[in-house]
């Protein structure tokens, strides 16, 4: 067990329930493994105790910040004192570094989390043309950090057509000369072919997209850890394509996050 002092810097993560978080063990593992002195907990805030929660948050001197989950992604925004640009265009974040003053700053990792996983496996994404499944959650943040990688095109398909139109102009009010167009279930005719959707969790969902049009020369990406192989990646190994599974998704959110909050390695 880590022995905790008063050089010991505070991370905590807020969540509604909480029993279930799992990034408290990542960011202590990182901790331990870069010899930082800092420790991450779950604080289990409420709703109707958020704001109450944070202003408490604001004034610990020891905290370095703290990582945001379900359900108040999008509630944090209205209670922190700088949104950066992308997160206040995805509408969410998850993650609010706390600086020296008490000024906290809100930015959201889950597009950077999976677009340098990709990077990390060695999948190049500048001038890569790529295919996004749906428009809100996981995918709103990917089609920001794919468009932010340098794609040469994004494809945005969405069951509601309006959710991937209004996607498309929140990406093009930061990025307004990325190439974007609302798709179809078709995904022909694109290098990168990612899920963002949570189609495939249970057992029984539809498929995200048209498996039958996939070609070998496609990398299908999944943001779903469990089930690791989902339908979708069944599919199209059974297509001769090659798989990009979920789980590095939050494993790199986990370093990118640590970077937001200050976290320098002392080993």
């Amino acid at each position: 067990m880590k022995e905790i002092s008063g050089n010991t810097r505070l991370f905590g993560i807020l969540a509604d329930p909480i029993h279930h978080v799992k990034t408290p063990q990542r960011m202590n593992e990182l901790f331990a493994k870069i010899g930082f002195d800092g420790v991450c907990v779950p604080f289990h805030a409420r709703p109707d105790n958020l704001a109450a929660v944070v202003d408490g948050l604001r004034r610990l001197e020891n905290l370095g910040g703290v990582i945001i989950t379900m359900p108040h992604k999008t509630a944090i925004l209205d209670l922190v004192d700088e949104v950066t640009p992308v997160a206040r265009k995805i509408g969410a974040a998850n993650v609010v570094r706390r600086d020296a003053d008490g000024r906290l700053v809100a930015h959201m990792l889950d597009g950077e989390g999976f677009v340098r996983g990709l990077l990390t496996a060695g999948v190049p994404v500048q001038g890569k043309s790529a295919y996004l499944a749906g428009a809100g959650g996981a995918a709103n943040a990917i089609g920001f950090a794919l468009v932010q990688a340098g794609v040469s095109r994004l494809t945005i398909a969405n069951r509601t057509p309006a959710k991937a139109e209004d996607l498309k102009a929140r990406i093009l009010s930061l990025h307004p000369d990325a190439k974007i167009t609302v798709g179809t279930p078709d995904p022909a005719g694109h290098d990168l072919v990612v899920n963002g959707t949570s189609l495939g969790m249970k057992e029984g969902d539809a498929l995200p997209l048209d498996t039958s049009r996939l070609t070998p020369d496609q990398l299908v990406c999944e943001v779903i850890m469990q089930p690791k192989d989902t339908a979708l990646l069944l599919a199209a190994q059974a297509k001769g394509c090659k798989v990009h599974y979920g789980a590095p998704m939050l494993a790199c959110q986990i370093e990118l996050m640590a970077e937001m909050l200050g976290v320098v390695p002392t080993k």
